[in-house]
Formats: C-alpha cells, structure tokens, sequence
C-alpha cells in the first residue's frame, strides 16, 4: 500500500524539499530522546543538527540522515543518572573516535557478514520500535504527572487527523509529485488544526525548541584514569550500536536506490561527527533508519537533501520554533506510520514457509530481540545462531570414499571441509582395528581449516598408531604439516600436488 521508491536521480529541488521534510520529524524524535537519555531538549536537537550535517557532508552515503536516536539513548540514561550530562559529553567524544579507529582499520566491510534473514529481521524490529514509539504521541500528562490514553474526542481528532495525513501521502502523488508529499501533509493538517482551531497535541507540548548556536564546550571531567574507566564501556556500546545501526541502514538504501554505499567512509564520518558534537554540547548520533526512509521517499538522492535537514533543523531553532512549536503532533506521527508501514518487510510473512526453517527462526528471533532490547544485541544474536547453524549444516557434508589399492593398503579419499563442527563425523568415518597394516587417508578433496581439524588428524594417527597400523597422510597444506605433533612423521610431503593455504591457528598468528 505504502512503498518506498526511490528517485533514480539526483535532483536539487527534490533534495531541498525532502530536507525540509525530514527536518519538521527530527524536531519531536530529537526532543523524545532527549527526554530518554535524562537532558535537556536541546542537547539532542544540537546532536541531530550536527551529526546531520557533518555525515551528510563526509559520510560514505548520500541520502541518509543521521541525528540523535533512541537504540544510543537508552544506553547513555544510565551514564547521565549516574554521573551527570558532562560524562556523557566525554564519552561522546571517545565514542566518536572508536568509530573513526573502526573506519581506518576497515573494519566496516565486516558488515557483509550479516545474514539476509538478520537484515530482513532488523528492518522489520526496527519498523515495530518506531510504530511503537509513536505511541506515546496517544497519551495526556495529567495533574498527577501521570500519561494515561487519550479518550473521546481527543482521540478521534488525533486518529483523524493521522488518517488525513496518511491519505495525502498515500494520494497525492497520483496528482502531482511537485511537492514531497509527505511536506504537503504536515503543512495540509497543520493549517486545517489552525483554521478550524482544533484541541490536539503539538510539537509545543512537547517542549521549547526555541535556542542559540551552540557552543564549543570541553567536558567539564576530571582527566584521569578513574574518568577514563567510567566512560569506556559506555562508548564502546555506544559505538558499536552506532556504527551497526548506521551500517545497516546504509545497507538497505544500497538496495533502495540500487546503488552503493561506502562502509568504511561511513564510520570515519560517524566518529568525526560524534567528536565534534561531544564538545558543542550534543549527546551524540548515528544514522536514523526512519528519517532516512522519509528522505528516500521524499526524493531526496544528494548530500544537499542531509545538509538542508540540518541547516533548516538549526534554523528552526534559532529562527522559527514558535512555527515549528505550532505543528500537530498527529501529522508527524501520520508520517512516521507510512515510514513504518513502507520500511516493514510484508514480504516476510509469505517467505516464512518458503524458506529454510533456520532463516525463518533467524528472522523472527532478530524481529523480537531488537523490540525487546536493542539493534546490536538483536543483530549480534542473529549473527551468532546463523554463524551456528551454517556451521552444524556444514558439518554434514563430510565424508569419505575408501577403497584397497594395488598394494593391499586401504586408501580414505575425504571430501568436505574438516573443522570445530565436522571432527566429531570424521573420526566416525574411519575404523582402525579392522583395516590392514598400511592406510592412506587423502585429503585432495577436502580442506583443513581450524586448529580442532589439526588435533583430529592427530588424534586419528594416535588411533592407528596403538592399532600398530602405518598411517599416510596426504595433500595436506605446509601449515598442516607444520601443526601436527603425534602425526607428524607420517605425512607425505609432496611439493608439486599438496595445496598451500591458511588455517585459523594462534600458534601461527
């Protein structure tokens, strides 16, 4: 009902335009997490302006929209709790420079390591948390403090006017695509709530936005050890949620505008990004999967779609929050229900049955870990039971042919991969109290890959060793050769056929 298409190319207008648009959503998100991270609104407003634009300048992808967001917030609540706003400052700052060490070790291009079902279940987890963060949009502050659910007529307006706003973005541009349609349904819905002077909720009623430049500020902490200590693991997470975040993200508008992102360039901007805001007073940032939706969507291809959110999201703060203030809440959240509606992976539901039941639990797990937690911990999970599974799968494809030669010797051809997960079915495979005094096991067809595979041939050469058998091993890599302790006077070294590659080993690191 909903899809994202995006424009095939870049066009000044279109990125202008979509800028503006995305800039009005940042407002109420920045300000929300603001609140969810324990600071003031406008250290997360400052966070989106300027981690918006320096990514939108530097970063590896044109088009996607970065600023304060909720997966790094709801780590850095604690730290402000515990500590104060200016840890948090410091920690931003080393935050942003593991992300800048993680772009110059080119470390972004592990991202291809991610599993189809993984990115399928971070797009539709991801698609849940935003539909379900706009839920606090449907409550009231009472007397008391308390945010109970709207009711009556307060909820009907709110619902109509969030269904005025889906329509317009669903059929406006069956009309004319002129005007982002998703500008024409804020501008649409806020002058029906002037003119007919209804009562809903506004960006007012969140909080002023209404501030100054912001300024460059050291983080008042004190410079040791124990300061140092404090903030590290906080950074860490922080810079390991902002770069998969970012990372991803920057995945899914690759297959959006069928074009390619650059991984590496993307985390130096991050982290350039993050340093910069830690010492201007901001809470930091990474990429924000929604607004960049909104931004695609909207047509907006170029760096110039990043930098005018940015520089209009400023101006709206120095210039224009009395305006911004006056706009309801229900169009924002109309809008953010067709990011939702277009980022969520319908498709999921019909594949489910079609393929592999791992994938399926894959997908589904991903969904649910990052609803229930956060986007690393969910993607990290998805990684390691795919990681776990490929490998149980793989242990079954080894196996072996063997046959008496000429010489009335038993000779084992292996094929399939020898690692952690296929030792346990290859001793299985060979039986040394019943076969003759002279076994040849050749490995031409198979590859040695851990250091579990070196200690199985090794344990396999003891067996035959007690069974008083002569055992020859053959075709074996040099670094085999050079790993193996009980078998290694009966490899058969042969410089013209053996393979040459590496195995994973501490011992030859």
């Amino acid at each position: 009902m909903f899809e994202l298409h995006a424009a095939r190319t870049r066009n000044v207008k279109n990125d202008i335009l979509s800028g503006l648009t995305v800039a009005l959503a940042l407002v109420p998100e920045a300000v929300a997490f603001a609140f969810v991270a324990g600071v003031e609104p406008l250290v997360g407003l400052y966070a989106a302006f300027m981690v918006g634009l320096i990514t939108a300048c530097i970063g590896g992808r044109p088009g996607m929209i970065s600023g304060a967001t909720g997966a790094l917030a709801v780590v850095m609540v604690a730290l402000v709790a515990d500590h104060g706003v200016e840890y948090l400052f410091a920690t931003v700052v080393l935050m942003g420079i593991i992300q800048i060490g993680a772009g110059v070790l080119r470390l972004g291009k592990f991202i291809r390591m991610v599993p189809y079902p993984v990115m399928l279940g971070f797009v539709n987890g991801l698609a849940i948390v935003i539909f379900l963060a706009q839920m606090q949009s449907f409550k009231i502050t009472d007397e008391s403090g308390a945010q109970p659910w709207m009711q009556g007529d307060t909820l009907w307006i709110m619902l109509g006017l969030v269904a005025l706003t889906m329509a317009i973005i669903r059929y406006l541009p069956k009309l004319t695509n002129a005007v982002p349609s998703s500008l024409a349904a804020i501008v649409v819905v806020s002058l029906v709530v002037i003119g007919l002077g209804l009562d809903t909720k506004t960006v007012g009623d969140i909080a002023s936005i209404a501030g100054g430049l912001p300024e460059f500020h050291v983080p008042m902490v004190p410079l040791n050890g124990e300061t140092f200590m404090i903030i590290l693991p906080y950074a860490v997470i922080l810079a390991a949620i902002g770069l998969i975040e970012s990372l991803l993200t920057l995945t899914l508008i690759d297959e959006l505008t069928e074009t390619r992102g650059r991984g590496n360039k993307e985390c130096i901007a991050q982290g350039t990004a993050n340093v910069a805001t830690g010492f201007f007073g901001g809470m930091g940032g990474c990429a924000m999967i929604g607004q960049s939706m909104i931004n695609v969507n909207s047509g907006g291809r170029g760096r110039l779609s990043g930098i005018t959110a940015a520089l209009a999201l400023l101006a709206f703060i120095l210039f224009a929050s009395e305006l911004i203030e006056m706009i309801p809440l229900a169009a924002l959240v109309g809008v953010m229900f067709v990011v939702v509606i277009g980022t969520f992976e319908w498709s999921s539901f019909r594949i489910l049955k079609k393929v592999p039941r791992t994938d399926a639990f894959v997908l589904i797990l991903v969904s649910g870990v990052t609803v229930a937690t956060d986007l690393a911990v969910a993607v990290v999970v998805g990684v390691i039971v795919s990681a776990l599974a490929f490998a149980w799968e793989h242990a079954k494809h080894i196996n072996v042919k063997g046959y008496l030669n000429e010489l009335g010797g038993k000779v084992y051809e292996l094929e399939g991969p020898l690692f952690f997960a296929s030792v346990s079915n290859f001793q299985d495979l060979f039986d040394p109290k019943n076969d003759p005094d002279d076994v040849v096991v050749d490995f031409k067809n198979a590859r040695v890959a851990d250091h579990s595979a070196i200690e199985a041939i090794d344990s396999l050469a003891e067996r035959y060793l007690k069974a008083g058998k002569r055992l020859h091993l053959r075709h074996l890599s040099p670094e085999c050769t050079k790993l193996l302790k009980k078998a290694g006077d009966l490899v058969e070294v042969n410089v013209i056929e053996d393979p040459k590659y590496f195995v994973a080993d501490d011992k030859l690191a």
